[in-house]
C-alpha cells in the first residue's frame, strides 16, 4: 500500500510534477474536446502534439478537421506551431489565427467575455495581416475576409447570450 507521501487519490505521485523529456513544466492531466483539464487517470481526447513543422497547406487542413469535430483547443496548437515554426512575415496571420481557435474555445465553454474579446483580436488581426505589405486576402486558399466575418457575427451572438457548440460553429477556413 503506498503512503500519501509516495501518491496521491489522483494516480500522480506527490513527489513529481509534469515535466517534459527536458524538464520544462507540462501538465500531463487527460483533456477534454475543449482543453478542459480532467482527474487524471481520466479518458480524455489526445493531445496535438507540440512542435510539429507542418506545410502551411497541412496546418490549415489539420486544424480545419480539428475544428469540425469541435475542438478548436486542438486546432489553436497547430496554428501555434505554425506561428512558432513558419516565417516570421507569416508569424502574425498564424497568432491570429491561434486567437480564432481559442476564442471559440472559451465561447464553448461559456466565457462570453473571453470568448468574444479573443474572437474580435483575431478577427484584428487575420484583417490587419491581409493588408499588410507580406499578407494576402486568400493565403493557403483561406478566405480571411470571411473568416474575420465569422469571428465578428460568432462573439456578437457570444455576448447575445447564444449558446455555442463548437463544432457547429466552426468556421469554413477555405471559402
Amino acid at each position: 500500500m503506498d503512503s500519501p507521501a509516495d501518491s496521491t487519490a489522483s494516480d500522480r505521485p506527490v513527489d513529481s510534477r509534469d515535466r517534459d523529456d527536458e524538464g520544462r513544466a507540462r501538465n500531463a492531466r487527460p483533456r477534454d474536446g475543449l482543453g478542459r483539464p480532467l482527474p487524471y487517470g481520466a479518458d480524455g481526447v489526445p493531445r496535438q502534439p507540440e512542435g510539429v513543422v507542418r506545410a502551411p497547406g497541412e496546418t490549415v487542413a489539420e486544424a480545419q478537421r480539428l475544428l469540425h469535430e469541435g475542438k478548436p483547443f486542438h486546432a489553436h496548437e497547430v496554428f501555434e506551431d505554425a506561428w512558432k515554426s513558419g516565417p516570421e512575415e507569416e508569424r502574425e496571420l498564424w497568432r491570429g489565427l491561434a486567437q480564432l481557435a481559442v476564442g471559440l474555445t472559451h465561447a464553448a465553454r461559456g466565457n462570453v467575455t473571453g470568448g468574444a474579446r479573443l474572437l474580435r483580436r483575431g478577427a484584428g488581426a487575420v484583417t490587419e495581416w491581409a493588408a499588410s505589405e507580406h499578407g494576402r486576402e486568400r493565403p493557403y486558399g483561406m478566405d480571411l475576409t470571411a473568416v474575420a466575418g465569422w469571428a465578428r457575427e460568432l462573439a456578437r451572438d457570444v455576448e447575445d447570450g447564444v449558446p455555442v457548440d463548437a463544432g457547429a460553429r466552426a468556421p469554413r477556413l477555405r471559402g
